[in-house]
């Protein structure tokens, strides 16, 4: 892929001072975190490491990555390998994605409270899934699948949501037989997640809200009294929440292509961004109302690092989850399972054969020059970065 003409971390560089100089009211040890790593990320400040090709012997000096989850250079390697982990996973069937939102009238709670809703969000959708699946009306089988939450829209703003990948089939209550979709082109429906979806989280709302889990600040502090709290739950009942059902799609291959563009990303990649001049940045966003029509959004500097900060997750909190027979104390049983009532096998290239010596240095990335595999030979610091030439 062709490097970005312009990068987070340099609108960081300039506009991030403000935040860590006069941070605002929200602004957290966590915010001042992110943004020092996305700023240091791939410098000499990081340290780096001597790299030679084991073909030709050409060596290249490389600064080491801050691996923050929410800095878009660091990804891309931890989705491969996450990716690359899932492949022996995958089954012979076609493949469901299934987004469940929690209306607007919980963002603001959501951001005082995101270790909370979050939770209750992949909790609640799971338990939606696997209870609609198992009712013998709809599939009467127990799936497995994967979510992933997200916290924006296109235009950085914040929307919370999780995306879930899901087997179409399951394994039927005795675990003797795969079940199949009654209709190849229909997996749940929507009206009935819905529904299900909503009256689940209300419930476990209440149920955060009666032992002291949520908290209330600013604007939000009246919502402590019970009557204000029960006038927002009354309003949740009022619109519709949006549970949206792709039709099955594609086979195994075409799931790990899919799994690489939802599961590591982050609010905005480096190749959205357009310009940062005079205090504004400009960045591509795509109009799902206009037919994913790509269109250009301009907003101050700090406009648009406080939406980029609204999707800062608490630490610890894992982003991505495992239900069904794909939670990870009963997949290594149970997709064996499937696989042989499937008989089948999962397409795609064997695995890397195991060197014979242990010690052996594992290769890092291509040689420029010939496209031999690179190793690592000598890690560098600070210091002895400064004394060598910088890397390209």
């Amino acid at each position: 892929m062709q490097r970005p003409l312009l990068e987070l971390a340099a609108i960081v560089g300039t506009a991030g001072h403000r935040f860590m100089n006069r941070p605002p009211a929200w602004f957290t040890w966590l915010h001042l975190r992110v943004l020092v790593a996305i700023e240091q990320c791939r410098t000499a400040t990081m340290g780096g490491h001597l790299d030679q090709c084991s073909a030709c012997g050409q060596q290249t000096i490389s600064y080491n990555s801050c691996r923050n989850r929410h800095c878009p250079k660091c990804q891309n390697r931890a989705r491969d390998r996450w990716v690359g982990a899932r492949r022996a996973e995958l089954l012979a069937v076609p493949y469901s994605h299934v987004v469940f939102t929690i209306p607007r009238h919980l963002g603001a709670l959501a951001l005082q409270n995101k270790q909370v809703i979050y939770g209750l969000l992949f909790r609640c959708s799971a338990e939606t899934l696997l209870e609609i699946a198992a009712d013998p009306q709809h599939l009467g089988a127990e799936i497995g699948f994967f979510a992933v939450l997200h916290t924006w829209n296109q235009k950085l703003q914040h929307h919370p949501h999780v995306h879930c990948v899901v087997p179409a089939g399951g394994l039927s209550p005795d675990h003797t037989r795969w079940v199949h979709l009654p209709n190849p082109r229909f997996f749940l429906p929507e009206a009935v997640l819905s529904e299900v979806f909503r009256g689940k989280f209300i419930e476990a709302l209440h149920e955060a809200y009666a032992s002291g889990q949520l908290q209330f600040h600013g604007l939000l502090r009246g919502l402590a009294h019970p009557k204000l709290f029960q006038s927002l739950i009354r309003q949740l009942h009022e619109p519709d929440w949006v549970v949206y059902c792709k039709p099955p799609f594609g086979g195994p291959e075409q799931v790990l292509r899919y799994l690489g563009a939802y599961t590591h990303r982050v609010a905005i990649s480096n190749h959205r961004l357009v310009s940062f001049a005079d205090d504004q940045v400009s960045f591509r966003w795509r109009d799902s109302v206009h037919h994913n029509k790509k269109r250009l959004l301009t907003l101050t500097a700090d406009e648009f690092l406080r939406r980029f900060l609204l999707h800062v997750l608490p630490r610890g909190f894992v982003r991505i989850r495992h239900f069904g027979f794909l939670a990870s104390r009963r997949r290594g049983t149970l997709v064996p399972l499937c696989k042989s009532l499937l008989d089948a096998a999962v397409p795609g290239p064997p695995l890397p054969a195991q060197s014979d010596n242990p010690r052996e240095p594992s290769p890092l990335w291509n040689c420029p020059e010939c496209g031999g595999p690179m190793v690592l030979i000598q890690r560098l610091t600070r210091a002895q970065i400064k004394r060598l030439r910088s890397p390209p």
